[in-house]
């Protein structure tokens, strides 16, 4: 079995890649919901429905997000009434969000909702909300009028995640249980992945349920990481600046020192080669090769690295 620690794009391309190589039935996906919201009444996930778009072969390649082929009318009409429309919702994906709230109103857990979803795409692998109970990801951003703290998602969205950044909570960590499966996800994989997610707001949320970062530490030896840094940047959002607002090196190097207590292995790009002995010096092997998925065939070729990087 493979556990994969996933959060956004680059997690979504990367497990695209395994499902070439592995057994989808062996792969298991513990998602962030940090980045999840109510808006118009509506329980959304965005990360969930990223991973699961992306494996369904149905997300917009252009966006990295939401339905391909999507139409814009419910958001249109909510702007001819004044209403809030700072976050887009397509009219195909709005369907999946009106399921889960109302299974959620139903009494349905996340952890089951989410099954039903991806049985809906008839997808194999198993893809696991990090937890079933409140996670919410909130930025205090910095601004004329001192700092003040937004929520994730009105700083990546509505404000295009362009203010920066002096601290990073996550809401209702310190009270929330992994979600069934997760911990025992984590325990009994062959090899834990950690994906070239943003490490602070994708895969902090994870690693701060309870239980969840004592359980990848003590499979260390077995777990691969894949730095979300090439040359430097981030190939999508504001990962690189993040890190350095918070205080870390927006380098290979610094992604080592992040999760050197959690991965012994670190893969990074051909890119950043000449800085493979300083990765090593952070006491992580380093693993360079092709880590930017522009296609299918990359995917699957970091998929295989990533399988054989122990």
């Amino acid at each position: 079995m493979i556990t994969t620690l996933a959060g956004g794009v680059g997690a979504a391309r990367l497990l695209a890649g395994l499902v070439q190589v592995v057994d989808p039935a062996e792969l298991v996906a513990v998602v962030n919901t940090g980045d999840d919201l109510v808006l118009h009444g509506l329980e959304i996930s965005p990360d969930l429905d990223t991973v699961t778009y992306t494996l369904a072969g149905a997300i917009d390649p252009e966006r990295g997000w939401g339905l391909a082929g999507e139409t814009w009318q419910a958001m249109d009409t909510l702007r001819r009434y004044g209403g809030e429309a700072w976050f887009n919702l397509g009219d195909r994906d709005l369907g999946t969000h009106l399921y889960r709230t109302a299974r959620r109103h139903g009494g349905a857990t996340l952890t089951e909702v989410t099954a039903d979803i991806v049985a809906a795409w008839g997808l194999g692998l198993t893809v696991l909300p990090v937890t079933d109970d409140l996670l919410r990801t909130w930025v205090t951003v910095d601004g004329d009028d001192g700092g003040h703290e937004i929520s994730f998602q009105e700083y990546f969205v509505g404000r295009q995640h362009s203010v920066p950044v002096s601290a990073v909570r996550f809401e209702g960590a310190e009270r929330a249980r992994p979600a069934p499966g997760v911990l025992a996800a984590i325990e009994r994989a062959d090899t834990v992945v950690i994906a070239p997610s943003n490490p602070i707001v994708s895969i902090g949320p994870v690693l701060a349920v309870p239980g969840v970062r004592d359980a990848v530490v003590a499979r260390r030896d077995d777990v691969v990481a894949v730095s979300p840094i090439v040359a430097g940047a981030a190939l999508k959002g504001p990962a690189d600046r993040l890190l350095v607002e918070l205080g870390h090196e927006s380098s290979v190097v610094g992604v080592a020192r992040l999760y050197a207590e959690l991965a012994a292995t670190l893969v990074i790009d051909d890119a950043d080669a000449d800085l493979a002995p300083a990765v090593e010096a952070e006491g992580v092997r380093c693993v360079v090769a092709p880590t930017v998925m522009s296609s299918a065939t990359v995917a699957a070729a970091l998929g295989r690295t990533v399988m054989g990087a122990r």
